[in-house]
C-alpha cells in the first residue's frame, strides 16, 4: 500500500551543520498495518513521517501510495490521500473557530466547497455522534472555539478530523508525547479504537516503549537514517519495553548506537 524506495534527505549540505537524515531507507506496509517506528532524537523517525507527508522532497528514492508515484507531489496534494495528527495538540486546527467549524472542514476535505444548508445539518448531526462517543461532552460545546479545549481534548478531536474521511495512509507523530499521562491513555485508546475500526493502514512514531511493545503488528527501529531492526507478526507481539531496551543496547554493541545515545535512552525509558 505505501512503497519507501530508497529514500535519502540530507539537510545543510556541504555545510558544518550537514545532517543525513536519511540514508536508503527502504520498507513497503501492507493495506491495514500498524507500523510502530522508534528510535533516539534525531534518528530520522519524524523525518520519515515528513517525506511521506510532503514536507519536503526527497533528494534520491521514491514513495508510492497504491501504486501511485507521489515522490515530487506537493503536501496539499499528497493530502487527499494521507491524514496526519501532530505531537502539538494545537497543529492541524484553526483555533480561532469552533468545534463545528474544524469538524465540517476536515469533513469536507478533498470535497465540493458548497453544501446546502440541510445537507450540512446532517453532516453535523453526524459528527456530533461521532464525537459523543469521546465521551468527553463536546457534542454539547460545538460552539466553543477549539483553542479552548485542553490538550487531550483537542487531539481526541484532532484524531477524529484526521480519520473522518477513511484515510488512505494515517500518520501519527509523537501525537501523545505532549499531554499528561491521563489523556495519552485516553488518546492511545481513541487511537486503538480508530484504527482497528476503520482498519486504516497506519504509521506511528513514538518515544513510548510501552505503546511501542503494546501497539501495532510491526515494528521498525530507525537510527542515523536507517532502518536497524524490523520485527512484525509473532515476533512483533512477543516483545516487551525491557526487550525493546535490551534492542537498543544491541545496537549500542555493534557499534550503530553510541554509548551516550544509549545512555538517553535507557534514562529516558526506564
Amino acid at each position: 500500500m505505501l512503497e519507501v524506495i530508497g529514500a535519502k534527505k540530507t539537510f545543510n549540505p556541504g555545510t558544518i551543520n550537514e545532517t543525513r537524515a536519511l540514508q536508503g531507507v527502504h520498507f513497503k506496509l501492507e493495506k491495514s498495518s500498524f507500523v510502530i517506528i522508534i528510535g533516539t532524537n534525531g534518528s530520522g523517525k519524524s523525518t520519515l513521517l515528513n517525506a511521506v507527508a510532503g514536507s519536503f522532497f526527497l533528494d534520491d528514492g521514491q514513495i508510492r501510495i497504491d501504486g501511485k508515484d507521489i515522490t515530487r507531489w506537493p503536501e496539499h496534494r499528497r493530502a487527499a490521500y494521507i491524514g496526519r495528527v501532530f505531537q502539538n495538540p494545537f497543529s492541524g486546527t484553526a483555533p480561532n473557530m469552533t468545534i463545528e467549524e474544524n469538524l465540517v472542514l476536515a469533513a469536507r476535505r478533498g470535497l465540493f466547497r458548497s453544501l446546502l444548508p440541510a445537507s450540512r445539518r446532517s453532516l453535523v448531526d453526524a459528527l456530533k455522534e461521532r464525537v459523543r462517543t469521546l465521551g468527553m461532552g463536546l457534542e454539547n460545546r460545538f460552539d466553543n472555539e477549539i483553542g479552548t479545549l485542553s490538550g487531550g481534548q483537542r487531539q481526541a478531536l484532532t484524531l477524529l478530523m484526521a480519520t473522518w474521511l477513511r484515510p488512505q495512509l494515517l500518520l501519527l507523530d509523537e501525537h501523545t508525547a505532549a499531554l499528561d499521562p491521563k489523556s495519552a491513555d485516553q488518546v492511545i485508546h481513541l487511537t486503538r479504537e480508530v484504527v482497528a475500526r476503520e482498519q486504516l493502514t497506519t504509521l506511528m512514531v513514538t518515544h513510548s516503549m510501552w505503546q511501542a511493545a503494546h501497539l501495532g503488528d510491526r515494528l521498525i527501529m530507525v537510527h542515523r537514517g536507517k532502518i536497524v531492526r524490523d520485527y512484525a507478526g509473532a515476533t512483533k507481539a512477543r516483545l516487551r519495553p525491557d526487550d525493546l531496551l535490551a534492542q537498543f543496547d544491541e545496537v549500542r554493541r555493534t557499534d550503530q548506537l553510541d554509548p551516550t545515545a544509549a545512555e538517553m535512552l535507557r534514562s529516558r525509558y526506564v
